[in-house]
């Protein structure tokens, strides 16, 4: 049944004040297609919320927020090995990782402990520790909004980029993800060739092994946002040219960088930031962390509005330092009034 005037202060990682004029909460097809079409009908806005991990709500969310709690897991063997993973949109993501790590199957382990839910996965192609969602995903299972058809979209129809998918242009706001297929493999396949996770594992490690190694690294760096409002990384890594590097680096010689095979270069956005001596700012209620200066942080009793401003306030000093232009990773939904 739809709900009126919501409040989803804890529906979203941030712990952000925010109020939806509709919610619902939906576990099957036809709910979810009879939802859809009273949006269409009425012309309601739609608002699609996994864990709430990745968006910044403003304080009033007009129309539909949709909540998809799918949580079904099935596995399937395929040819040469391989295990076609069949997960529920409304699946916590890293239970989704412990899961498939308690087979001992590879290939999502290094993607440990990133926050919020199976269906959010591919629409920023969630990343961590050299590995994608675009290495394993098979198919995204979609009901399109507008009149609403089951539909399956293969990995290329998919559009996948870094932090980027066709759910940020084509069909935002379009379809609703209830499933999606990946492609794993009993066979063990560690990548460990980023930062020190190699040393912190056995010559032989199990997927679990991974697992762990990850989250204890995860952990160190990053604060819990059951404890510290937080929506994990809040820019993503800038990509510039390679000329643009050579002369950051000759007045940088430390700057990490990140050759791309497009000939771009990538740069860590929370080095840029804690150069510019930001890293643990505090702005009323919210601020940057303390460890990761790429996090912003809220300590509660804040709003939307301070968070954005914070934010324009680090774009702005690393573009004035570095002529480096930081892009906001978590997508804003609502507005600031009814």
């Amino acid at each position: 049944m739809i709900r009126r005037n919501v409040d989803l202060s804890r529906a979203n990682t941030l712990g952000l004040p925010c109020r939806a004029e509709r919610f619902l909460a939906t576990d099957d097809i036809a709910t979810t297609r009879d939802a859809l079409r009273q949006a269409v009908e009425r012309d309601w806005p739609l608002t699609v919320l996994g864990g709430g991990s990745n968006l910044v709500l403003q304080p009033w969310l007009p129309g539909l927020a949709l909540k998809p709690t799918f949580a079904d897991l099935r596995f399937e063997e395929v040819g040469e090995g391989d295990v076609l993973v069949h997960a529920g949109a409304g699946l916590n993501w890293h239970a989704l990782v412990e899961a498939l790590a308690a087979r001992d199957l590879w290939g999502i382990e290094n993607l440990a402990l990133i926050p919020g839910h199976v269906g959010a996965a591919p629409i920023q192609n969630i990343g961590a520790y050299g590995v994608e969602l675009a290495d394993v995903l098979e198919q995204v299972h979609l009901l399109h909004l507008e009149d609403g058809q089951e539909t399956v979209l293969d990995r290329e129809e998919c559009a996948f980029g870094y932090r980027d998918s066709v759910f940020k242009h084509a069909l935002e706001n379009r379809v609703v993800i209830t499933r999606l297929v990946l492609r794993v493999s009993p066979q063990a396949r560690p990548r460990l060739d980023y930062g020190d996770l190699a040393a912190r594992l056995p010559a032989r490690p199990c997927a679990s092994d991974v697992v762990a190694a990850v989250s204890a690294v995860r952990r160190e760096k990053l604060p819990d946002p059951k404890v510290l409002g937080n929506a994990g990384s809040f820019f993503k890594n800038p990509v510039v040219s390679s000329g643009h590097a050579q002369a950051l680096l000759e007045r940088h010689p430390t700057m990490p960088h990140f050759p791309l095979a497009n000939g771009g270069v990538k740069l860590a956005a929370g080095w840029l930031i804690d150069q510019c001596g930001l890293k643990g700012l505090r702005e009323g209620h919210v601020g940057t962390h303390e460890r990761q200066a790429l996090v912003l942080v809220h300590h509660g009793g804040g709003s939307a509005a301070e968070l954005l401003a914070l934010a324009r306030h680090v774009i702005e000093e690393v573009q004035a330092r570095f002529d480096v232009a930081l892009e906001q990773e978590p997508r804003l939904m609502g507005r600031a009034a009814r």
